[in-house]
């Protein structure tokens, strides 16, 4: 119906609509008030792991300090990157995630430096892992990853990636020749796979199943928790290598837009709490190892540790991966490397 001034019912509707939003934002503010917005923490792997662990003690520890002034919620899985952790260094970056703790193997994949860290056979134990991440190492590695664009927090030495095998017990080099491995899709493994003569397969855990099952498969590279937790041993696994050929060590970083937006104070709390958790992971992953191997004895599985004279031969024979990679990383940052971890052998 239309008046006599001509105002029908849309004009009706736009005057109701003009008053609630003149009173909406009152009353939501009021609803809202108090409530600190919720930061989106990233991490690959859940709490059952080292890495994820770390992730929810480091969103408590905020939450904790702040008196729940500042809101924190862990994304297990690499949910927030596609389920890809390749990718969660690239949701940090852009903004999908306000924190992570992720791992340099897979941030190397948008952070060329990181890939000094996982140099086959660079580093000879957890020593010389530890050596990676502190003093000037620690100083360069947090400038790259300023530079690619996020704020680096923490760092601390999380573990070494193993293989498992099924009908081979590969002792030397010559035993990876032809045997198709299942590995994460980073270009770095797939180059030490291949200079081992292995052949390196990507594909999803349901098609690892059906070919390990069909002998089409014959191992599987990561460490021993994801291989004990995958219970691998069901499918035909008899035989893991602790080789110790590829390290990684953890990330904690921020987005830089979401840390600029912080007061010194606030950065400071954020920082120390990373730090803090930090210095907690290496003995969550030694621990973590440790349970795995047990494990995987329990089921049967012969758990053989290399010799010194077996990574040497295993070192020379991957030589032409490790230098594609070095130069990746950067010399001199390499040549820092292999001077900070020379420095922890007897």
């Amino acid at each position: 119906m239309i008046d006599r001034h001509g105002r029908g019912p849309f004009r009706t509707c736009a005057l109701l609509l003009a008053v609630l939003a003149s009173v909406a934002p009152a009353s939501w503010a009021a609803e809202t008030k108090g409530k600190p917005a919720e930061w989106k923490l990233s991490t690959a792997v859940g709490p059952a792991f080292a890495l994820g662990s770390a992730g929810e003690r480091w969103a408590r520890l905020i939450v904790e300090r702040s008196g729940g002034k500042l809101a924190v919620k862990l994304y297990p899985g690499a949910t927030l990157a596609e389920r890809d952790p390749a990718r969660e260094f690239l949701a940090l970056r852009d903004g999908a995630a306000d924190l992570a703790v992720g791992s340099t193997l897979f941030w190397s994949a948008q952070v060329a430096e990181l890939n000094v860290i996982g140099l086959p056979w660079l580093v000879p134990g957890p020593k010389g892992l530890e050596a990676l991440v502190a003093g000037t190492m620690t100083e360069r590695l947090a400038a790259a990853i300023e530079r690619a664009g996020a704020v680096p927090l923490a760092f601390a030495a999380l573990q070494f990636r193993e293989i498992a095998t099924t009908t081979t017990d590969p002792r030397a080099p010559a035993d990876f020749a032809g045997l198709a491995i299942r590995g994460a899709p980073v270009p770095s493994l797939a180059d030490l796979f291949v200079a081992l003569g292995a052949r390196p397969r990507s594909m999803a855990f349901a098609d690892a199943q059906a070919a390990f099952m069909a002998g089409t498969l014959g191992a599987q590279e990561g460490p021993p928790v994801s291989l004990s937790a995958a219970r691998l041993d069901a499918l035909g696994i008899r035989h893991v290598l602790l080789w110790g050929a590829v390290a990684e060590v953890a990330v904690f970083a921020m987005n830089r837009t979401t840390w600029n937006a912080l007061t010194p104070e606030q950065q400071g709390l954020v920082r120390g709490a990373a730090q803090q958790v930090a210095r907690e992971v290496p003995a969550l992953a030694r621990a973590e190892n440790d349970a795995a191997i047990v494990d995987l004895r329990r089921r049967g599985v012969t758990v053989t540790r290399l010799t010194a004279s077996g990574r040497a031969a295993f070192a020379s024979a991957a030589r032409g991966a490790y230098d594609k990679w070095a130069a990746v990383a950067g010399p001199d940052l390499v040549d820092a490397a292999e001077t900070a971890v020379k420095a922890t052998t007897p």
